[in-house]
């Protein structure tokens, strides 16, 4: 990572006048933390970011621990807007340049909090890479990367912070990492992003064993998709209407930081720990009420599919109960039908919005080759080959190809429950659902 100056002056104290914040929760703050530091890795932006305002409102000490000095062309804020915004809330900011595979720039930046603020009291691991490939498709760089953001730099941090949260009174460590969940299913399509993330969750395991009465060392995952630019980059605009806002994990994680060193261990799921809160209302939480969510990964809440899948591995999960669907025969000619509606309903807006082509695989009747073109003229969809490089390639069952596109089958649980395989730009891949939100109503 280029660095623009010198190590020892990227932590710098903000002193801003305060103004009231506008951003709205659902719960109260109770001036538990005021007074407490919090260091919260990949907090310039996003979850991290929302989790230090949260802390900010009881009059915490924030250390921003991220990469980004200057804007992004693409993710909005900097560690300097993140402080500006938590000094507008109440806190104190100490922002820091840090790469968390960098050991030098963690140990400085700790040593600076500690110095500014007399200690700290609470780590927050949110740093974090993701490469949504399969093996072969994943190169050893972004397997690198994964592996040394995610589980490396988990592990790195809290060594490095654990000994100042000794002695403090609140002593915690919140992993932003799912629960460890060993189904097949979570491993097939992203092997190497899995591996990386549950290293997050086995630090805390480990650490919480290792360090009890000392500290707590606890894990957070959203039950939902969750909203933040790094979301819109991936998925294209619309998918926010699927996803949660910040605020429930910046709550979530704030009911965590009240409890006792006596709570730790735990694997924890947002909405879970925020009814035990007493909030009833999730509605509030969502970026569009009453729209269907996106279901997280590695949380087990799909059809009887998946559960077959476990089963002939010697798995027995506990999903939540859905009424079978008798299956229905493969329509004749519902594919090409399929393309001939897409295909009239393509427009210069949505080439220009999408920029891609895709290529389908499917097998069964009216299967072979097929293709959607959204990159060139005004676009084009047919069978066959497409006339250039396919930005991405999709396998799935014709039938499964015709539930998708109708609505009756949406991408995110066809990919997760093994239905769709994927090749190529798995952002471009998201981008496509939106089309076939668009779709649902001519087919």
């Amino acid at each position: 990572m280029r660095m623009e100056e010198p190590l020892r002056t990227t932590c710098q104290l903000l002193h801003l006048s305060h103004r009231p914040s506008s951003t709205e929760v659902m719960l109260p703050n109770t001036g538990k933390l005021a007074g407490a530091t919090v260091f919260i890795t990949g907090a310039s932006r996003g979850i991290g970011k929302a989790i230090a305002l949260k802390a900010a409102k009881d009059g915490a000490n924030i250390v921003i621990a991220a990469k980004t000095s200057h804007a992004h062309p693409k993710l909005p804020g900097t560690i300097y807007t993140a402080a500006e915004e938590i000094e507008a809330a109440g806190g104190k900011a100490l922002p820091c340049i840090v790469d968390v595979r960098d050991e030098q720039q963690i140990s400085d930046a700790v040593e600076n909090a500690v110095k500014k603020f007399g200690g700290i009291d609470i780590l927050v691991n949110n740093a974090s890479a993701i490469s949504l490939t399969n093996t072969l498709d994943t190169p050893m760089k972004k397997v690198d990367l994964m592996m040394s953001v995610n589980t490396r730099g988990t592990y790195l941090t809290s060594k490095v912070c654990i000994p100042y949260l000794k002695k403090s009174k609140i002593a915690h460590i919140l992993n932003l990492s799912p629960p460890l969940n060993l189904n097949p299913l979570w491993f097939k399509q992203h092997c190497a992003y899995t591996i990386a993330k549950y290293g997050m969750s086995m630090c805390v395991l480990g650490m919480a064993e290792e360090f009890k009465g000392e500290v707590a060392v606890n894990a957070l995952w959203p039950k939902t998709a969750i909203h933040t630019a790094a979301m819109d980059m991936l998925g294209g605009s619309g998918i926010e209407s699927q996803c949660r806002k910040v605020d429930i994990i910046a709550d979530a994680a704030y009911s965590i930081f009240k409890k006792p060193k006596t709570f730790t261990g735990n694997f924890i799921i947002d909405e879970n720990i925020l009814k035990e809160e007493g909030i009833k209302n999730f509605d509030a939480y969502a970026i569009k009420p009453g729209h269907p969510l996106l279901p997280d990964f590695f949380l087990d809440e799909f059809p009887d599919t998946i559960t077959q899948k476990m089963e002939s591995h010697g798995a027995a999960p506990q999903l939540k109960e859905e009424k079978p669907q008798s299956p229905s025969k493969p329509r004749s000619r519902a594919v090409e039908e399929t393309f001939r509606v897409v295909k009239n309903s393509l427009s210069d807006d949505i080439v220009k919005a999408t920029q891609a082509v895709y290529q389908f695989e499917l097998s069964g009747e009216d299967g072979g080759t097929w293709f959607l073109d959204l990159k060139n003229k005004s676009g084009n969809a047919g069978y066959g080959e497409p006339s250039g490089q396919a930005d991405v390639v999709m396998n799935m069952s014709t039938e499964d190809f015709v539930k998708m596109f109708s609505g009756s089958l949406k991408p995110t649980m066809a990919f997760m429950s093994g239905k769709l395989k994927i090749k190529g730009n798995m952002a471009l891949a998201i981008k496509l659902e939106k089309l076939m939100t668009q779709m649902h109503a001519k087919l």
